[in-house]
């Protein structure tokens, strides 16, 4: 069986000295009142024929509402999850206003097996946070983003450049 694959973007930002990450908490009811290790790098699932970069765009439009700033993506590679999903992701430097997020939905059964479809949002709420509060938030396959995030930027001759 071949893996499912995943592709996502990690908004960045340089505010004074540090770095934000902008991520989001899973929506549905599984994540409902859930905070550490609930939230998520915007991502969705792609088929073979699609291209991951063009995945992880499409992913960020429609869990967001919103389409990425311009700027130039920097690969931070790809990580299993714990449920054998390979997730791969770029990082992108840009800055963007959460309350202008309208995140996209999903429909499931809710509540299990009662025949009842019920609508969710993808992500209920976003969040632009330090690289160490993200990454205790972040589920816990995706946390290796965060930390190869922080090795491109230490690598910086200064930050808020490439």
């Amino acid at each position: 069986m071949v893996a499912k694959r995943s592709a996502g973007l990690l908004l960045f930002r340089i505010t004074g000295t540090e770095a934000e990450v902008l991520i989001g908490h899973m929506g549905g009811p599984y994540w409902e009142g859930r905070d550490e290790k609930a939230w998520s790098v915007p991502k969705g699932e792609y088929l073979a024929e699609e291209q991951p970069m063009t995945a992880a765009r499409r992913e960020f439009e429609e869990e967001l509402g919103l389409a990425p700033p311009d700027g130039e993506w920097l690969p931070l590679g790809d990580a299993r999850q714990p449920s054998g999903k390979i997730v791969i992701a770029w990082a992108l430097e840009g800055d963007l206003d959460i309350g202008r997020v309208v995140p996209g939905t999903f429909t499931m059964e809710w509540p299990p097996r009662s025949g009842r479809m019920e609508e969710f949002p993808e992500i209920d709420r976003v969040a632009w946070l330090r690289l160490d509060e993200a990454r205790g938030k972040l589920v816990a396959g995706q946390q290796v983003f965060i930390d190869r995030l922080k090795d491109l930027l230490d690598g910086r001759q200064e930050p808020g450049t490439a």
